[in-house]
Order: C-alpha cells, then structure tokens, then sequence
C-alpha cells in the first residue's frame, strides 16, 4: 500500500496544469516563435506522460516522484521544437548508395531545380497553347525531347514506373493475356510485387517457363486467341546466376512480329547513358532497348536518368496515342512541378556531356575516384580537429552501390571516412549522426560507421564537417 508521500493523488496534484506551464518565460517564448497549438500540444503531451508514468511506478511499488517545473519545461522545449521542424527534411547522404529509394532517390540538378522553383512561384503552361490561345497538353514539354532522346515515334510521361506499367497493361491486354517469365515476377521496393500491378491493371496473367530457365518455346506455346501482349521485365534488384536461361528481348520481339503480338518491355531504371566505360556493366540503355523493335518501353525518371519521379512511357505512336486517350491516363498523370524538373533534366541530356555533368546521379556515378579521396581527406581533416581523443578518424577504401533496383551485382570503388571508438558502439554513434543538423545518415561495417563519400557531393564537404563535428567533440566520444 502506497505511504502518505506515495499516494497517488497527492503525487498527481504535483503535476502542473497546463495553463501553469503556458505562463512560464520559457514557453512564453516558444509561443512567440511557434503556433499556439504546437506548444499546447507539446505541453499536455508531457503532462500526460508524466501522469502515467508515475501510475505505472505506483502499480509497480516503486517509489515515484514528480520531476521540478524546468525539468518538464525542457521536456516540453524538446517537444517542440520536434514537431515545428518538418517531417519531410533534407539529409546528407553518406551511405555511398546513390539511388536510395528512402532518401529519395535522384537528386536534381540545378537547372531542374530552378525549373521547379519558378513553376512552383507562378502560373504557367502546363495545358495552354500561348500561339493559338486554346488549351494545350502537358505532354507537350517532354514528349519531344524523350523521343529525339530515345528514338521512339512518341513519348507519355505519368507519376511513376508502376502507373505506366499499369496504364500500359490496362490499354493493350485488360481482360486479356499478358505472357510472362516466371523469372521475372519480381518484387520491387515497399513489397509491391510486378504480377499484383499486372492483375491491377486488368491483365490475365500467363506465367511460362521456370523461376530460372525460360525458353522462347515457352512463349510460342503459350500464345493464343486471348493473348494480347508479351511482356519482359527488368529484373532490377536482383540477378540468377547459375542454370540459367532467359530469352533475349530481340527474339522475343522476332517472335511477337511473328505471331502478331506486341512486345513490352518494363526497362526499370531507364538509362539514357552508357555507363560501361565506369565499370558498370549490363543495363542497357534505352535507346539500345528500342532498337530491338520493341513496340513500348516503360522505365523510372528518377533512378538513373536523373530526374524527379516520373514513369516514361516510349514507343509506336499508335500505341503511345492508345495509352494517352485511357481514362486511367488521368488518374496517372504527372504533375506540372515533376514535369518541370523532368524538362529540365531531359534538356540537359541534349547539352551533351557539359549538360549531363549537372545532373547529380549521373555526376556521382562518373566521379574519378581521385576526386572521392580528395574529399574523403578534406572531412578526415576537418573531423580529426575536432573529434574526442577516444574517436579514431581514417580513410579507407571500400565500394558504393547504384541502389534504386539497378545493377545489384555491380559495385563501384570509393574512399569512406571510417570513426571508430573502443568507447562507443558503432550503432549509438550512428544513430547519433543521425540527429545532427542536417541529418548525416552512413551505413555500419564491422565496428566502424562509414561515411561514403561518392554520395557527399562537393558543396556538403562543408555542411558534413560542420554537423558531425561537434558530434565527435561531444561526451559521446569521453
């Protein structure tokens, strides 16, 4: 039975009320500088914790207590100044993985961005014809520099690569056949899965071959009065090695030519660039795609194009015109600030090497790595002047991932700034880094937190050192 001291009336009626703690200085000011209802909200929230936890002490037969008023102000101070900072914030990407869907994928090139930013500010042309003053298409300010790009007769960009494989299969097979590798069945990011977007789209699906062996035969067997498309699919983050067998997009189309089928391919990350000569092998372009005959290409806008997240749709113009007049287009479309960067982005790539240099995925992919290990340096530097005596700040080479659901088999060399502390746990200083302002987010390895710099681009050297800095000063490393 609780004592006089620990009843829990007596201890509850210690607790302020919420009006007590709105009239402090402190949060007086934080009213100042914050909407009312952020603080007032922040300030009843820790009231209520505060309450049942010393329910839950009182259940338990442990001595409870109040904490004095400044203790629960910071409480409240921490609350708020918490939930005044957007939740959507930028990072600076230390994981050496360059297209990574949780941080958000491509970042965009200063064109782009400026691009964005003066549609975002005013009206604009998104659907008006200044010419003729009558209302225009969306699709007009990139469907030609997609197929002057790509070599395709028409072009239609949408919200991403699964709304185009959607509106694709929904046009050319709803209710009808869409002939498919087993292989290629694959689940992207967030567990979504290519065959549940298929039957989304009202495709019937009609697996051939085996998870590892697919055959041309399998397909030919397998087409008939309900077949309406064959299908091929990238297979992104994944690759079977082994006994295996898949058949090549150029006698697929053979076969659809012959068998008056036509042929989809779901290219997935959707290179515009050759990127061989770096030493990252197998991802065909897209322009290489086409030219096998292939009547439509789906792929990403914001993997290694660059760009913002779009779907992009390339092909026949008589399909393209198909998919354009589906009243799903609608549901698909994308929008006028992903269209303005995709612009942008797009015209870059017609600018030639001068133009593509900007565009930051494809920057990061192509840096020498005598540029990484000058950087690398610079942060070794600058963290080793401030870092706790019990913090060990090296260099060490190691190798950065495509990510986004390219390439998974190919790996490109770079230097980490590696820390280490026989004090601290990796996984306590990690997360500690990602508390800093902005965010540094590495990846562990063994018993050290890498920073990977090919994904810490030239003007972050600076925000990185500032920001992981003090970390290392801080008790964190005593």
């Amino acid at each position: 039975m609780a004592t006089r001291e620990q009843h829990p009336g007596l201890l509850l009626r210690q607790i302020p009320a919420v009006d007590e703690v709105l009239q402090e200085p402190v949060v007086q000011r934080l009213l100042e500088a914050h909407p009312r209802w952020v603080v007032v909200e922040a300030v009843r929230e820790t009231l209520e914790e505060r309450r049942q936890h010393v329910l839950a002490l009182l259940r338990e037969g442990t001595e409870a207590s109040v904490p004095d008023l400044a203790t629960l102000i910071e409480q409240v101070r921490i609350k708020v100044l918490d939930r005044a900072r957007p939740s959507l914030r930028r990072v600076i990407n230390a994981t050496g993985v360059i297209l990574h869907t949780n941080l958000g994928r491509a970042p965009l090139s200063p064109e782009a961005q400026a691009r964005l930013q003066e549609v975002a500010q005013h009206y604009s042309t998104l659907e008006f014809e200044l010419r003729e003053g009558t209302r225009g298409s969306r699709q007009v300010h990139v469907e030609g520099l997609l197929t002057r790009l790509t070599g395709a007769e028409a072009a239609l960009a949408v919200n991403n690569n699964a709304a185009a494989v959607l509106l694709s299969i929904n046009t050319m097979a709803e209710g009808r056949e869409v002939v498919v590798s087993r292989g290629e069945l694959i689940e992207i990011g967030g567990s979504f899965r290519i065959p549940d977007v298929m039957r989304k789209g009202g495709g019937i699906l009609r697996e051939v071959g085996t998870t590892n062996r697919t055959h041309l035969k399998d397909y030919e067997a397998a087409i008939g009065d309900g077949t309406a498309l064959l299908l091929k699919v990238h297979p992104s983050n994944f690759q079977m090695v082994g006994f295996t067998s898949e058949v090549s997009l150029t006698d697929l189309v053979g076969l659809g030519r012959r068998r008056g089928v036509p042929v989809m391919m779901d290219a997935g990350s959707g290179a515009l660039t050759d990127f061989t000569p770096f030493g990252l092998k197998g991802e065909p372009t897209v322009q290489e795609t086409l030219r096998s005959g292939v009547d439509l290409v789906t792929f990403s806008g914001d993997k290694l194009l660059g760009g913002p997240q779009a779907g992009l749709v390339v092909g026949g113009k008589v399909l393209i015109e198909r998919l354009r007049k589906n009243a799903l287009a609608r549901a698909v479309r994308i929008d006028k600030l992903s269209l303005a960067a995709l612009e942008a982005t797009l015209r870059g790539y017609l600018e030639g090497e001068k133009g593509v240099g900007t565009i930051p995925a494809v920057a990061m992919i192509t840096c020498s790595l005598a540029e990484i290990r000058q950087r690398a340096e610079r942060v070794q530097a600058g963290l080793q002047e401030q870092a706790h005596s019990s913090i060990q700040v090296g260099i060490e080479e190691h190798r950065s991932e495509v990510g986004g659901g390219a390439l998974p088999a190919e790996s490109l060399a770079t230097y980490c700034v590696t820390l280490h502390s026989p004090r601290v746990s990796p996984h306590r200083l990690e997360a500690a880094l990602r508390g800093a302002d902005p965010a540094v987010v590495g990846r562990i390895k063994g018993e050290k937190v890498l920073l990977d710099l090919r994904t810490v681009r030239e003007e972050e050297v600076t925000l990185l050192i500032e920001a992981v800095g003090p970390i290392l000063a801080s008790e964190i490393g005593s």
